[in-house]
């Protein structure tokens, strides 16, 4: 059976693999990686090039072209996915959530970061 999708249906969250990721940061590709955890989260684990969502980057990221490339990450990927649904809801297309967080940075990518 064939799915048929609405022109006027807001473009799809990608999923992104930690080891995917890690790929499109070591390509030198722009991104914007965004953090949503809280500021004592970042404090205890982060990935490297990652920007908390304060304020001022929320309001910086809503002035960025609409086809900007933008990486959310939080913990396990859930708040994370909310925030991508959010800047769809403002117009971006090229959205991604890392899956399973900052968790699976650790086990798939980077034993260094601290676990939490």
């Amino acid at each position: 059976m064939r799915t048929l999708s609405s022109p006027a249906a807001p473009p799809a969250i990608r999923q992104l693999p930690a080891p995917a990721l890690k790929a499109l940061i070591a390509s030198g590709q722009p991104i914007e990686l965004v953090d949503v955890r809280t500021e004592s989260e970042r404090e205890l684990a982060l990935i490297d090039g990652a920007r908390l969502l304060d304020t001022a980057y929320h309001d910086y990221l809503l002035d960025l072209d609409p086809d900007t490339l933008i990486v959310f990450q939080c913990h396990h990927g859930l708040r994370s996915q909310a925030a991508a649904e959010y800047f769809v809801q403002h117009g971006f297309r090229s959205l991604y959530n890392l899956v399973g967080g900052i968790e699976a940075w650790y086990r798939l990518v980077d034993a260094a970061v601290p676990r939490y």
